[in-house]
Parts: C-alpha cells; sequence; structure tokens
C-alpha cells in the first residue's frame, strides 16, 4: 500500500527533484574534487580510475534523471525505485573503490535509504535496505577471499545493515505522518474551497442586495440583487463606488463624515426602484472595510401592503354594510321619483345628480371592496408581445377605437416579463383608459415594452398624446382618491401601482411633457432558470 507522496501530486514530484539535487550536488563535489586534484584520504584510495568513472557517469545520470523528472515519465513509482538502486549501486562502488567500510560512504547509503523509504514507503523501502545489506556483506566476503588487505570487517557491515532497516523503518513512519498531515491539509483545502463556493452561492443567491467595499472605497463584492437594485452591468468590480454609484457614495459619505443615518431610502441613478441602504463598518483588521445592504423598498411595501389590506378589508366590510344600504335606498328613491308623471324639469335634472354621484359613491366602494379582497399575486412568465397584441384587439373593439388610434412602438418578438396575468390585465387597462381620456394627439395610445441595457430588467410604456400636467399635479398621482376628473374615484393609478408591487414590479410616471406622458412598468427581474419554456 503506498503511503504519502506516492499520490503523483505536484509536491511529490518536487520531493524527487530535491533528492535529485542531493545526487548531483554530490556527485559534482567528488568530480570537483577530482579534477582540483585535492580528493582526500581514502577516497579512491583502492581504484581511483574506478572511483573517478564511478563519479562521471554518477553526474551525468543524475542530469539525465532529472529531464525525466520534469516530463514526468515513466511514472513516479517506477523513477523512484531506478533512482534509489542507482544510488545504492554507485555509491557501493565508490566505496569499493574506496578501500570499503572504512572510507565512511556507508553513511550516503544510509541517506539513500531512508530517502527511497520517505518517498515511496511500503514494502519496497525493506527491498531497498535489504539489497544495500546484501552488497555490503557481497563487499566484505569479496575482501576475505580475493584482497589482502583490508581486512574483512563483518561486525560494521552487520550494524550497517541493521542501520538500513532501522533507517527503512523510521522512513515508513515519517512517510505515513508525512502522508497524513498531508492528506488533512488536502481535504482541509477542498473544504475551505467547497466552503467559499457554498458561501459565494449564498451571497449571489440572496434577495438582499450586498456590496462590500475596502479602504479605498472600491467595490470588492457585489451580488446579483445588487447588481439589479443599482442598475450595474457585471464589469463593476475593483471600480470606485463614486463612479459605479455615486448616490450611494454620497450616502455612505454623509454616514462616515457626518454622522448621517444608518439606514437610507434612495433612488438609484441607473436603478428602477426606491432602494434602503444600511451600512456597516467592517473589523479594522480585515481587508474590508465597508460592508452595505441593499433592500428593495417595493418588497417592503408588499409585505407592508398586505398588514394594510388587512385593515383596509375590516373597513371596507363596515363601509358596504352602513353606506351601501342606504345608498341603495337613495338610488332606489330617486329611480322611483323619475317615474313620477308630475316631476318637472327643474326636478328632473336634480335626480340626474343624485343617481349620478350615488353611482360615483358605489364605484368608490367597489374599488375599495376589490383592493381589500384581492387575492395574493400568482406570477407567471408572460411573453409580453404576444400578450399585448391580444390586448390592444380587445382593448380597440371594446372602445370602438380605429386602427390608427393604437401603435405599438416596439419589433421585439420576445420579452418576457413575471405577473400575475389577472393584474397586468387591471393595470393595463387602467393605464389605458387613462391616456385615451387625456389624449388628443395620433396616435391616441402607444405602447412600448424592451429590456433596459445593464440591468436586463423588462418594462412597458404605455404614452399619451396629450398636454402634460402641472407639477402639483404629478407629485400626488398615486395618491388614494387624489383625481382631477370629477367623474373619476381617485383610486385608478393607486390600484395600478398597489398591483404593481404586490408583484415586485413598480409603476413610475417616466415622462411629464407638454407633448404628452408616460407612464412605464418596470417587471421584476428574471433569472435564467425562470425564462418562458420553449
Amino acid at each position: 500500500m503506498d503511503l504519502t507522496l506516492n499520490t503523483h501530486s505536484e509536491t511529490s514530484w518536487r520531493a524527487l527533484q530535491y533528492f535529485n539535487l542531493y545526487r548531483f550536488l554530490i556527485a559534482s563535489l567528488f568530480i570537483t574534487l577530482i579534477w582540483v586534484g585535492q580528493l582526500p584520504e581514502p577516497l579512491g584510495s583502492y581504484h581511483q580510475l574506478l572511483f573517478s568513472v564511478t563519479c562521471h557517469l554518477y553526474l551525468v545520470l543524475s542530469i539525465i534523471i532529472a529531464f525525466f523528472i520534469k516530463l514526468q515519465v515513466p511514472r513516479y513509482n517506477f523513477q523512484v525505485a531506478v533512482h534509489v538502486m542507482l544510488d545504492i549501486f554507485a555509491i557501493s562502488m565508490m566505496m569499493y573503490a574506496s578501500n570499503g567500510l572504512g572510507s565512511g560512504f556507508g553513511m550516503l547509503l544510509v541517506v539513500a535509504v531512508i530517502g527511497g523509504s520517505i518517498l515511496r514507503a511500503g514494502r519496497i523501502a525493506i527491498l531497498f535496505a535489504a539489497v544495500a545489506t546484501l552488497i555490503v556483506l557481497a563487499q566484505e566476503v569479496y575482501v576475505q577471499f580475493y584482497r589482502v588487505s583490508p581486512l574483512p570487517n563483518y561486525t560494521h557491515a552487520g550494524f550497517l545493515g541493521i542501520t538500513f532497516f532501522m533507517t527503512a523503518f523510521l522512513g515508513q513512519v515519517l512517510a505515513a505522518k508525512v502522508q497524513k498531515s498531508e492528506a488533512l491539509a488536502e481535504q482541509r483545502a477542498i473544504d475551505l474551497k467547497n466552503l467559499g463556493l457554498l458561501n459565494e452561492t449564498i451571497v449571489q443567491r440572496m434577495q438582499s442586495g450586498l456590496v462590500v467595499l475596502d479602504d479605498n472605497y472600491q467595490i470588492r463584492l457585489l451580488n446579483e440583487a445588487a447588481r439589479h437594485l443599482l442598475g450595474l452591468d457585471e464589469h463593476h468590480h475593483y471600480q470606485k463606488l463614486k463612479k459605479s454609484a455615486p448616490e450611494l457614495f454620497e450616502c455612505l459619505n454623509d454616514w462616515q463624515q457626518k454622522g448621517g443615518q444608518r439606514t437610507i431610502i434612495f433612488r438609484p441613478i441607473k436603478g428602477d426602484v426606491d432602494v434602503q441602504a444600511s451600512f456597516t463598518r467592517l473589523h479594522p483588521e480585515s481587508e474590508f472595510a465597508v460592508l452595505i445592504f441593499l433592500e428593495d423598498i417595493a418588497q417592503m411595501r408588499q409585505h407592508a401592503q398586505s398588514l394594510k389590506l388587512a385593515s383596509l378589508g375590516r373597513l371596507s366590510a363596515s363601509i358596504a354594510h352602513e353606506v351601501r344600504n342606504p345608498l341603495g335606498a337613495i338610488s332606489h328613491a330617486s329611480q322611483l321619483l323619475s317615474e313620477s308623471e308630475s316631476l318637472g324639469k327643474e326636478d328632473g335634472r336634480l335626480i340626474n345628480i343624485i343617481t349620478d354621484h350615488a353611482r360615483r359613491v358605489n364605484r368608490i366602494i367597489e374599488n375599495m371592496m376589490r383592493i381589500s379582497s384581492r387575492e395574493a399575486a400568482v406570477p407567471e412568465n408572460i411573453n409580453i408581445s404576444e400578450w399585448m397584441t391580444d390586448f390592444v384587439m380587445e382593448f380597440r373593439s371594446q372602445k370602438q377605437l380605429k386602427e390608427k388610434d393604437i401603435h405599438i412602438g416596439t419589433t421585439l418578438d420576445t420579452v418576457v416579463v413575471r405577473m400575475d396575468v389577472s393584474h397586468l390585465y387591471q393595470v393595463i387597462w387602467n393605464l389605458s383608459e387613462n391616456a385615451l381620456r387625456y389624449s388628443h394627439g395620433h396616435p391616441l395610445i402607444d405602447y412600448r415594452w424592451g429590456v433596459r441595457e445593464g440591468t436586463g430588467k423588462p418594462y412597458l410604456d404605455v404614452v399619451d398624446h396629450g398636454s402634460g400636467m402641472p407639477e402639483d399635479v404629478a407629485s400626488q398621482l398615486f395618491e388614494p382618491f387624489f383625481t382631477t376628473d370629477v367623474d373619476g374615484s381617485g383610486l385608478g393609478l393607486y390600484i395600478s401601482r398597489e398591483l404593481c408591487e404586490a408583484n415586485q414590479a413598480s409603476l413610475v410616471l417616466d415622462k411629464n411633457t407638454s407633448t404628452g406622458c408616460c407612464f412605464r412598468i418596470h417587471f421584476a427581474h428574471i433569472d435564467k432558470h425562470q425564462e418562458l419554456p420553449q
């Protein structure tokens, strides 16, 4: 069973390179001493030519080995075995040429055995020790039978063989510890990588926007929600916040330097909705300085709306009970009076006034009941191009309009929006009726839709060609019961905005000029996995 450094990782090959570097340095040292003529005793004392040839071959082989290590061919285990065997035989030849065990080359054999044991632990480590021991004993036997001096030293050879096996065992122990440490380090590295990916996924999938700044107010982290809320594209990392979102930078500067509010609501220049920003200073030792949380006010309003509708529902029920019955009696009485034969013209005009205003009050009650009893939105993906084509045909038919009275100023075939179909129908119908009421140019109504660059959010415009409206009127458009039409209830635009916010969309007066107004619906952003199925 292979232990550490036999995983064929870059660490294993690097360790093999270092071991070969040691081999190269030993051979270079011996060759240098030979060429300068300063080879100390007893190196090469018995057979100098054999010693010199062995050192030169040892150096050349170390260079060739370096080439194979770099290529990582052949496989790691085979290279380790060949390298260690080469060390054992080369050092044994040097030891023989240097007059045997007394030369001290036995310690180099110990280094070769323990190095091989660490690089490739297991049973082969015992083989390295056994081969080295047999070669040492074989040299002593050869000395005894074929040489006069030095005398064989079997005791020295035996203790050296024991040392070989002990170092092999020690190498196995060290290798096991290195294996455990390396495996633990690799596992922790994998865990940290997975944790980082998990954190990144969580941050990117958060519904709240998250922006992290460094000490220089550069954007270091910007999740998907923050990017959509601020109207930024994917290329704003490591850019100055002042350049990417100047309005947010002003809020941050006010919070840091002037003791401003910790939480502030603002409208991004490139964004579509009001955003609430919360600032938090991070730990001084961190490389990051400020953490900014961004919340879509539309979602907060949606939650507040559910509470408001609950109260409004109870109020509407009381109004319906307390007002509708007497209102019905008034309407019935006025109808009976209108049927009287003795009724004069002046009285008839008064009865018509009573009837008209009774109907208006009834419409107000019905609108309030519609708001309070509205069920939760069930948004779905809609191809607005196809849907608007059908809507325009129905609206033109209901209002008896000519084809030239309505213009569709968009050529896009597929723009997908996410909204409750019934809510979308009611909003567009209200906006279309308002446009038809105030428009006097041609076409009477202009519809446009598309996708905003950078944010990827779809939008839809309902444009009239009227004379615009005063600023004081524009500022109160979406207030309940506010109207400039004597026959209106003042709830149409209010209901339309509430319906949009119930679907995480927003309705705004995008343009107000002397040539007309443009009401724009900013739809919620659609993730890729929510796109319209093919």
